[in-house]
Order: structure tokens, then sequence, then C-alpha cells
């Protein structure tokens, strides 16, 4: 199944295709820059019943006065080590060429060294006496996308920026990042800021610690803004503070009646966040006999 960090780390790419231009200075390769950049089909399936498909394919043309020819991009997005996709990659590269008569240029994005690493090594798929096929692919990953935590560095190249989150996802220090992503999408447009809110939501992948940061962060830094989390954080606010409001107003009823209202009662009421539960108790509480009798029909007062 394909993960939401796995979708980032490639579809960031079909957002932004001038990101290649920051990752190649980045990885200390000069391509010239392109006339256009054309998003390619990206199904290699072959007549033959086996599906074969590359994460996202870019194609860029270059102005022919500048000596440089047109390629292709083709990105995976690589979660761990994988024996089997040296073959796959060179499937791709080999049809790809094969099809476009152009060359072919394969990027892997990973979000730990180890499988960084591993992806990065090139790979002979001939005999070790005449090597006639060699994989070399470009990797972007944690050992070397830089940690940008300067915000005006982040503001001048956005796309580069979450790349730098998304590929540092695991990294103990992420926040720091992320704090300079939100600081540097603040009076940015909101057509701008969003998908770059999304994509970082996504990218986290599985650091809980990290999205939850990145969540506060949009919450407080990024309030202003109308994106699918944002929104989806302001619904969870206002569902948190419905649920607060009918506590309060049980034990404000409860008091004003002149019950005694025990330390257990109020923890119970407080501690609940079932709305239907709360709405039930306050009812009760207009006629409750004491402050306990109002969970008299729903499992007693150290019921939970």
């Amino acid at each position: 199944m394909v993960s939401s960090s796995h979708e980032a780390m490639h579809r960031i790419f079909q957002e932004y295709p001038g990101l290649f231009a920051g990752v190649s200075r980045v990885l200390g390769l000069d391509f010239a820059p392109p006339r256009s950049i054309t998003a390619m089909p990206t199904d290699l399936t072959e007549a033959r019943p086996v599906e074969r498909r590359v994460d996202t394919l870019l194609r860029f043309d270059c102005d022919g006065s500048a000596g440089e020819e047109s390629f292709l991009l083709a990105i995976e997005s690589q979660g761990k080590k994988d024996p089997d996709k040296h073959a796959s990659w060179a499937y791709y590269m080999s049809f790809l060429c094969s099809k476009y008569k152009i060359p072919v240029l394969l990027l892997v994005a990973c979000q730990d060294r180890a499988t960084a690493e591993w992806a990065a090594r090139p790979v002979s798929l001939g005999p070790r006496h005449w090597p006639g096929l060699t994989l070399s692919p470009l990797v972007a990953g944690p050992q070397n996308m830089p940690r940008i935590t300067d915000p005006d560095e982040a503001r001048a190249d956005l796309a580069l920026a979450t790349l730098s989150v998304i590929t540092h996802a695991k990294d103990p220090d992420v926040g720091e990042i992320l704090k300079t992503l939100s600081t540097a999408l603040q009076g940015v447009a909101e057509a701008v800021a969003d998908p770059i809110i999304e994509f970082t939501a996504q990218g986290l992948g599985g650091n809980r610690r990290a999205v939850e940061l990145w969540r506060n962060l949009v919450a407080v830094d990024l309030s202003f803004y109308k994106s699918w989390l944002s929104e989806e954080i302001r619904d969870e606010a206002r569902a948190e503070a419905r649920v607060q409001n009918a506590a309060e107003s049980i034990l404000l009823v409860l008091e004003t009646r002149g019950l005694d209202v025990s330390d257990e009662v109020r923890e119970r009421v407080t501690g609940c966040d079932d709305p239907g539960l709360l709405r039930r108790w306050l009812t009760n509480a207009v006629t409750a006999p004491s402050a306990e009798a109002i969970f008299a029909d729903t499992g007693g007062a150290g019921a939970s």
C-alpha cells in the first residue's frame, strides 16, 4: 500500500516541477534552465499483463542555445531497501528511453539515511567480468538535503524547504525545520501556502510527534489559512470547546441549585468527552435530587 509520505516525496515534484532545479543544485549538478516542463504519463505497463508504473515522470525541454538536450526525469519514492527495485528502475529507464528517444534521469527520494545510501550505490546488472549495464540513480535524502532553518532561505524556495521537511521527517530535530517553514509561510498567498501545508502534513508520515507539532503550528502561526488541515484543526478545537462548555454548564446548574458537587462528580464531568452523554447529564442536572443522581441512567457515579 502506498503511504502518504511516499506520495508527498514524489508528488511535490508534480506540483512544483521547478523544484528539481534546487535539488540538482544541492546535489552539485548543473542543468540548463528548462524552456518547459511537462508532466508525462506514469503508466509503463506493457501489452502483457504486467503492470509497471513509475511514481512521477516529468519531461524537461531545454533551450537548444544552451547546448543542452531535453530529458525525462523519473522520480521514485523509496521507504526501505528493496533488492527488486534495481531491476525495476533499470526497466523504467530502458523503457522510457526506448519509447521517447531522449535521455532519462532517475531521482530517488528517501526519508532515512540507510535507504538513501543503499539507493545511491551504483548497481551492475551484468556479470562482474563485463558489467554491460550499471544503474546509478540520483538520490535525495536526509544525507544530502539541507536542513533549512532560516525563514528567509525557506521563503526564497518554499518547495525545496518543504522537501527539506519531508526528507528529514524522521529527524528528532525536525521541529526546528517545521517552525522555520511555518514562519516562512506567514504572509504568503493562501493559494501558494495551501499545497505546502498539505504536502508537509502528508510527508511527515508516521512521525506522530512531528505531525502533532505541524498541526499546532498550522493552528497558531497559520490560523488564517483555510486548507483542509487548518479546517480540520479548527473543527476539532470547536468540538473540544463545545464539550468543555457542556461540562461547565452541568457543574453550574448543580451549584446554582445548591447541590453538593464532590470531587468525584466534578472529575467525571470534566473528564467526559462524549457530547451525547454530557447532554443527558445536563438534562438530569435540572431535576436530580443530588449531584451523583445525574448519572442514574448512565451507569452510576463510578462508571466511566
